[in-house]
């Protein structure tokens, strides 16, 4: 065999063995399952499946580029806090006792809330892990401690999902609250991902846009968003969704993921207004289609009707090109301006409904 001939088959050995690797990698239960047919059925039929595909109305082009990103990944904006952010621990205790009745949250950091509503306790998009990555050698890692280690994660009546991206949706969380017998309640497609990793089918509810399921006279309520999804591309093979909670005298709303759009009145139309919205407000810059800004943010409050705003998805992890308070810092500036009432808890601090609270500026340096 010639020396080049030689070097063609190392080359063509190499890439295929790579391909093999990447193959096998694909195939670990993190990256979760494909739906069953009787689930791929129900996709099908939904009115947001297009061409194989989830869409949002109009779709979702990527404004992005190769140059715009590299100029934002080099930006010189400080996205780690310099001081030890202050998270208040909660216990196992807490979690052990029954649920009062009322309306109270506690922010766990990033996307994830504890909601205890008119007695049925229920949680966000919940990801107490280290990293929100497939692995948790490498990924980005948490910018501060859980209020709440994952295994005093307890008593759990209830899980929403708003999509199926790494720092929404954690295997080890979810197994964990799956095996204290917490029900599910995620967009289409999404229970497949729960199933490869074990959750038993009785515990998984797949729902459509403005379904809805009762747990113990509450109601859950599926609700539009804009956004996308994929756990191994951005394949949109399952459906991103926001959520309504309402209980007999309680309501929440949680965002997800999500754009400035018409949906918020839309679901105030149809919904009603809750008390209490659960609204991302970092991650965006150049992803202000499918990542509100501050200010988006709490135009969606105003949409909603929401007696009061908690700001989520923000300081917990370095997964954007801005300076990691800024988020909260515009949302409170922008809330002072159109009259919305905004609560900053440290990660951990109860919030309740009908009760003072006070804000305090803790992602200040020095406040």
């Amino acid at each position: 065999m010639s020396l080049l001939k030689r070097a063609i088959f190392i080359l063509l050995l190499t890439a295929a063995l790579l391909a093999a690797l990447a193959w096998a990698t694909f195939q670990l239960p993190v990256f979760g399952g494909a739906p069953d047919a009787r689930l791929l059925e129900r996709i099908h039929a939904s009115k947001q499946f297009h061409a194989g595909r989830f869409e949002n109305t109009p779709p979702y082009v990527s404004q992005l580029t190769l140059s715009g990103e590299l100029k934002s990944y080099l930006g010189d904006e400080v996205r780690e806090p310099q001081f030890e952010v202050p998270v208040q621990r909660m216990t196992a205790a807490e979690l052990a006792r029954p649920v009062a009745p009322g309306l109270r949250a506690w922010w766990l950091g990033h996307a994830s809330v504890l909601l205890e509503i008119d007695g049925v306790r229920i949680m966000t998009d919940p990801v107490l892990s280290k990293r929100v990555s497939p692995f948790q050698f490498v990924g980005p890692a948490r910018l501060h401690p859980p209020p709440l280690a994952l295994s005093e994660l307890k008593n759990v009546d209830a899980v929403v999902i708003s999509h199926d991206h790494f720092d929404h949706l954690d295997m080890d969380t979810i197994r964990a609250l799956a095996a204290g017998g917490t029900h599910f309640y995620v967009g289409l497609g999404i229970g497949a991902h729960l199933a490869k990793w074990g959750v038993p089918a009785a515990q998984i509810h797949d729902m459509d846009w403005w379904d809805k399921a009762e747990v113990r006279g509450v109601t859950i309520h599926c609700a539009p968003a804009r956004h996308y999804s994929g756990r191994k591309s951005m394949d949109n093979s399952t459906l991103w969704s926001s959520w309504m909670v309402k209980g007999p005298e309680h309501s929440a709303y949680f965002s997800g993921d999500t754009g400035y759009t018409a949906h918020f009145e839309q679901i105030r139309e149809r919904l009603g207004s809750p008390q209490l919205a659960l609204l991302k407000i970092g991650a965006y810059g150049a992803w202000e289609n499918i990542h509100m800004t501050p200010e988006s943010a709490v135009l969606a409050s105003k949409d909603l009707g929401a007696q009061t705003m908690l700001p989520v998805h923000w300081a917990t992890f370095n997964l954007a090109y801005h300076a990691w308070e800024e988020p909260i810092v515009r949302a409170v500036a922008a809330a002072k301006a159109q009259g919305v009432q905004i609560v900053t808890p440290r990660p951990g601090e109860k919030f309740e409904m009908g009760r003072p609270f006070e804000s305090r500026a803790w992602y200040l340096k020095g406040a």
